[in-house]
């Protein structure tokens, strides 16, 4: 939840703030979270899974088998890919660099 007097209320598009890591395709969480402060006003902005080795470790291996796919892929096709999160990043540019000025 994002309190109201956060920067972070004012995201166009608040499903772009996530509170969990992305490993091997699946957003995976944690009943143990920890606060991420603004430091500016020291008012918290989300509380996100405090991950550990073991996260860590599955995300290394999905990292590391999703190699050989993207090797695989033609200059062509990893270009389009590229080009398709160059216009998502334009896209959402406001509300990522709100993101990622507050904390």
């Amino acid at each position: 939840m994002i309190p109201t007097t956060s920067p972070l209320a004012a995201l166009n598009d608040p499903t772009l703030l996530k509170t969990d890591a992305l490993i091997d395709g699946a957003w995976v969480g944690s009943a143990d979270r920890f606060a991420v402060d603004d430091p500016a006003t020291g008012l918290a902005l989300a509380e996100v899974a405090n991950l550990g080795a073991t996260e860590a470790t599955a995300a290394i291996a999905a990292a590391d088998r999703a190699g050989p796919a993207w090797r695989a892929k033609t200059a062509k096709e990893r270009g389009a890919i590229l080009m398709k999160w160059f216009h998502l990043l334009h896209q959402h540019a406001d509300d990522l660099a709100r993101l990622m000025t507050a904390e």
